[in-house]
C-alpha cells in the first residue's frame, strides 16, 4: 500500500458496455451510457465528471455493445493533459483471453487485467456509466482505507417498502460499515439500526484493493456456474469471506451541493425513469442542479449557435417556462413548458410542448398540442408527436 500521507495510486475502471434493453428505442443504435441526457450531456459524462472532479485522472472506459458513438464521445470530449500521465481512454472488448466477448461486468475486468498490470495501482475504483448523480470518490476511498475492508460498496438509502426493487445491503448492527449479507430484492428485510424505515441499496460503485480484485475476478473466471457479474458474484464472494464494507452515500459531501440535491442518485434504466429524471432538472429549484460550478458536469456538444426565441406568425410570442434549451434550439412563437430540448430542436408557431424530452434536431411543426407526458411519447416527439404535429426535419442522433 502507498504511503497514506501521499495518497494511494488509483486506477478507475468505468463499466460502459451496457446494452440498456429497457431504454429501447433510445438504445437501438447506441450503448446505454451514450444515451443523451439533460439536453447536452451523455449518461457517461456524469460518471466521468465525478471521477475527474475527485482528482482521479487515470481512467479506462470498458465498452462493448454498439460502442461507436460512446467511443467517439469519450475520445472527442475527455482529453486530459498527458504531461502528468493523465488519461481517459475507451477500451473495447479485445478477446484477450479467448474467442469470446465479455460475459459480464466481472469478466470485462478479468479480460482487461493487462490495464491493471500496466498501471499497477494500489486501489481500483469501479463505477457504472449510466446513473445520474454527483459523488466525491476520494471520500469513499478514504473510508475504504480506514475500514480495512478489501472491498467497499457504495450504497444509497431507500424506503424499506421499495426493498424488493433493489439489491439490499444488510449491515452488522455492531459495525454498520461491515456488510453482513447481500440480499437480492428481499421482501422482508431489516431496517437500518439508525433508521428502521430505510435500507441500503447498492449503487453499483465499488472500491477494491488491487490484489483482492485481481484475485477475485481471476477465480470467478474459472467458475462455470458464475454469471460473472460484479454485483451478483464478486461482491457476494467478498461478503461471504467477511471482507466487504459499505459506504453510505449520505455521508458524501460534494462542494456546491444544496440541501435539495444532496445525495441525489437516479438509475435511468427505464423510459419512465428517464423521463421523470429529466423533469427533476427543469424547476426553478431543481431536484438535481446542473448549475453547480464547484462540481461541474463536463461534456462537449459541438460548435452550435446559442438558443433563440423569436416571434412567430402573426407576431405570436414564444413562451418558455421551466425548460432547458440547448444550444441551437429555436422556438418560434411556440410554447415550451417543463421540457428539455436537445441541440438544434425547432418548435414552430402553435406547437405546445409540455413535459417532453425532445432529442437532437427535432422539428415540431404547427400543431394543436404535443403533450408528451409519458416517456414513450416524450421520445416520439423527436419524430413528430402522435397528437398531430408534423416534423419537417428529423435525424436519428448517435
Amino acid at each position: 500500500m502507498a504511503v497514506r500521507g501521499r495518497g494511494p495510486r488509483v486506477l478507475t475502471i468505468v463499466l460502459a458496455g451496457g446494452e440498456g434493453k429497457r431504454l429501447m428505442p433510445l438504445t437501438a443504435d447506441r450503448a446505454k451510457p451514450a444515451v443523451p441526457y439533460g439536453g447536452i450531456y451523455r449518461l457517461v459524462d456524469f460518471a466521468l465528471s465525478n471521477v475527474v472532479n475527485s482528482d482521479y485522472r487515470k481512467v479506462v472506459v470498458l465498452t462493448q455493445y454498439k460502442s461507436h458513438s460512446l467511443d467517439r464521445h469519450v475520445t472527442q470530449t475527455w482529453r486530459l493533459s498527458s504531461l502528468l500521465g493523465n488519461y481517459v481512454t475507451p477500451v473495447p472488448a479485445q478477446q484477450r483471453v479467448g474467442k469470446r466477448w465479455y460475459l459480464g461486468s466481472a469478466d470485462a475486468i478479468f479480460q482487461s487485467l493487462n490495464l491493471v498490470r500496466d498501471e499497477h495501482p494500489d486501489i481500483i475504483v469501479v463505477v457504472g456509466a449510466d446513473h445520474v448523480y454527483r459523488m466525491d470518490f476520494a471520500q469513499m476511498v478514504e473510508s475504504h482505507l480506514d475500514s480495512g475492508a478489501a472491498a467497499t460498496v457504495a450504497a444509497i438509502r431507500q424506503p424499506i417498502e421499495l426493498a424488493d426493487q433493489f439489491g439490499v445491503i444488510d449491515v452488522e448492527p455492531s459495525d454498520t460499515r461491515r456488510i453482513r449479507a447481500f440480499l437480492e430484492k428481499p421482501t422482508a428485510p431489516e431496517g437500518l439500526p439508525d433508521s428502521p424505515g430505510e435500507v441500503l441499496a447498492s449503487m453499483g460503485n465499488y472500491v477494491f484493493d488491487r490484489s483482492s480484485l485481481v484475485d477475485a475476478v481471476t477465480a470467478d473466471a474459472d467458475n462455470d456456474d458464475s454469471r460473472h457479474d460484479m454485483g451478483g458474484d464478486i461482491v457476494p464472494a467478498f461478503v461471504a469471506r467477511g471482507e466487504a464494507g459499505v459506504y453510505d452515500f449520505k455521508d458524501n459531501e460534494v462542494p456546491g451541493a444544496s440541501g435539495r440535491d444532496k445525495a441525489y442518485w437516479r438509475d435511468v434504466g427505464t423510459m419512465r425513469s428517464y423521463h421523470e429524471a429529466h423533469l427533476d432538472l427543469v424547476s426553478a429549484l431543481p431536484v438535481f442542479n446542473l448549475y453547480n460550478a464547484a462540481w461541474p458536469i463536463y461534456t462537449y456538444y459541438g460548435p452550435l449557435a446559442p438558443a433563440k426565441l423569436v416571434h412567430g406568425a402573426e407576431e405570436a410570442a414564444p413562451t418558455v417556462n421551466e425548460a432547458l434549451l440547448s444550444p441551437g434550439v429555436v422556438v418560434v412563437g411556440g410554447t415550451v413548458e417543463r421540457s428539455v430540448l436537445s441541440p438544434n430542436a425547432y418548435v414552430d408557431t402553435g406547437a405546445v410542448i409540455q413535459e417532453s424530452v425532445l432529442m437532437h434536431e427535432v422539428v415540431i411543426g404547427k400543431a394543436p398540442r404535443c403533450a408528451a407526458r409519458s416517456s414513450t411519447r416524450a421520445y416520439m416527439c423527436r419524430r413528430g408527436c402522435g397528437s398531430g404535429s408534423t416534423p419537417r426535419r428529423t435525424r436519428h442522433a448517435v
